[in-house]
This record gives C-alpha cells, structure tokens and sequence, in this order.
C-alpha cells in the first residue's frame, strides 16, 4: 500500500471555502466537531487540520507533506517550502487579499516615512517589521491579537498593518488605508522531501490541477442554445469560447444546437443578444471544472 499524502486544511476563514473547493474538485472533507483530523473520501490522503498561519512551518518541517496556506504566513514564517500551485479564492471574494497600512482619518501621517519613531499594531510581525526596515523607518512593531483596528482607536497605537479584501471593516472603524503593503492569496505548498516523492507528488499535482480548474469553472458558465441555419454565422459570430463553438445538426431539421462556455460577468449583457440575434431554446448551467 502507498505511503499516504499529509495534507493541511486550513482552520478558521478560510476552512469552509476550502472544504467547498475540494467538493467541487471531486473530494469530500467530513470535518467532524472538533477533530483535528477530518475524513477524506480518499485512501491515498490523510488530513490534518491546523491554522494558516501555521501551516508552512508544519509543511517545512514534514509534519505535513502538503498543505493550503496564505502567501503572507509564508512570508511571515520565512518557510522553506515549495509552493505548487497559487489558488486565488476566499471567504468573500475571488480576488487577493491586501495588507494595508491604516490611520485615523484625523491622523497628519500620510507616508511610511510619517511613522518614523511611531508604533504599529499588526499580526503579520515579522513581514511588517522587514518591510519598514528595508525602506530605512524605524518603527516599532507590536504583536496584535485581535481586534486590531480598535488598537489605534483606543490609543494604543500610531498605525496598524491589517489585511483586508473590500476595505469596508477599516473604514468602519473610522481609519483610512494609506499604503499597501502585499497582496496575497492562497497557496498550495509541499515539503521539499514530499515533492521528491514520485508517488506523493503525482498526488500532489492531481490536487493542484483539479483545484485550479475547480476555481476556474467557478468564474465561467455553459450556454447552450438552438439556431436556425440561416441565422446561425450571426449567432456564432457574437459568441466568446475557449476554443470555438460546438455546432452539431439537429436530426431531419435545418436547425442546429450551439454549445460553448463563457465568462460569467458577459452573460447578462450576451443572452439578450442572441435572443435578438435568433437563438432559441437557451439553456446555462454551472460548470464544476474547467481543465
């Protein structure tokens, strides 16, 4: 029997939307209560569940062979890892996070330069205390624990490094962001000894590539339709595909059937014109992958 594939689900925001993702990839997570260790419907995968901002330490380490973590723990950690796959989602959007930089709306610091001599609160210490470093502005950096844009509010500190998607929360809390400091977004990682696995790292790359078509249908549709013959070069003229349309003839008509798959933002505006167009009958349905 093969040796089994280590692999970490991250705990806490993201643990929902990645135990979603791999259903749409073909796998199911049971994540049971409070075990730390969820069933998979695989025999060749054993999993382990542990924070994000954790996970590469234990993938580095070989406590796990494989794992989803940020791309800021990475940083945060300075992880000797390597990094399979970049995997854009989260628990709101389909889109990088961002650290930012955040003061009092009221506050005179405009600049990084501005914090010079200041403090800021922040969960990603190490990164932010690197990142002001190398642009020669001594700050003095605090761990936070939580709740860390009530941190400036309360006077506790100058400034905060926050991660955010829409900036909503910051601005809730009366701060303005005034520099941006990474973007980052999931990351599929494995330990170096895993990788060199034939077996593990086939079963590594079989994730990574269900995973990233999994995300990719999750921004795309399929349409299908009906076209008279005469009508059909207006039609397959106005459609976006991956490759080309499938057009195949309906049986004893001069109608065909037009099939493809589109972006999902062009389909409100798309329909409407192929109804003007002369398609009929059309059908969109969700895709699970694209590959």
């Amino acid at each position: 029997m093969k040796e089994k594939l280590k692999l970490g689900i991250p705990k806490g925001s993201l643990q929902n939307a990645t135990v979603a993702l791999f259903k749409r990839s073909g796998w199911k997570i049971n994540i049971n209560g409070r075990s730390y260790f969820p069933e998979i419907d695989d025999e060749s995968i054993e999993c382990a569940i542990c924070r994000a901002q954790e996970m590469s330490r234990y993938v580095e380490s070989g406590t796990l062979d494989a794992g989803l973590t940020g791309k800021d723990w990475i940083y945060e950690n300075e992880s000797d890892v390597h990094v399979v796959e970049d995997l854009i989602y989260s628990k709101v959007s389909e889109r990088p996070a961002r650290w930012v930089l955040a003061v009092p709306y009221d506050s005179p610091v405009k600049k990084l330069e501005d914090l010079s001599g200041k403090k800021i609160s922040t969960e990603l210490v190490n990164f932010t205390k690197k990142y002001f470093r190398d642009r020669n502005v001594d700050v003095k950096v605090e761990f936070s624990w939580g709740a860390t844009e009530a941190k400036v509010v309360a006077g506790l500190a100058d400034a905060i490094v926050e991660v955010t998607e829409t900036g909503s929360t910051i601005e809730a809390h009366g701060l303005k962001i005034i520099h941006e400091l990474l973007q980052t977004n999931t990351q599929l990682i494995a330990n170096h000894v895993a990788w060199a696995n034939k077996n593990k790292r086939e079963k590594i790359e079989q994730i990574a590539l269900l995973l990233k078509g999994a995300l990719l249908a999750g921004k795309m549709v399929g349409l299908k339709m009906n076209v008279q013959k005469e009508k059909l070069k207006q039609v397959v003229e106005i459609l976006p595909s991956l490759h080309a349309p499938t057009v195949s003839p309906l049986y004893q008509s001069d109608w065909f059937a037009v099939e493809t798959v589109v972006a999902s933002p062009v389909v409100r505006d798309l329909i409407p014109e192929l109804l003007k167009n002369g398609a009929e009958g059309i059908i969109e349905y969700q895709l699970n992958k694209v590959l």
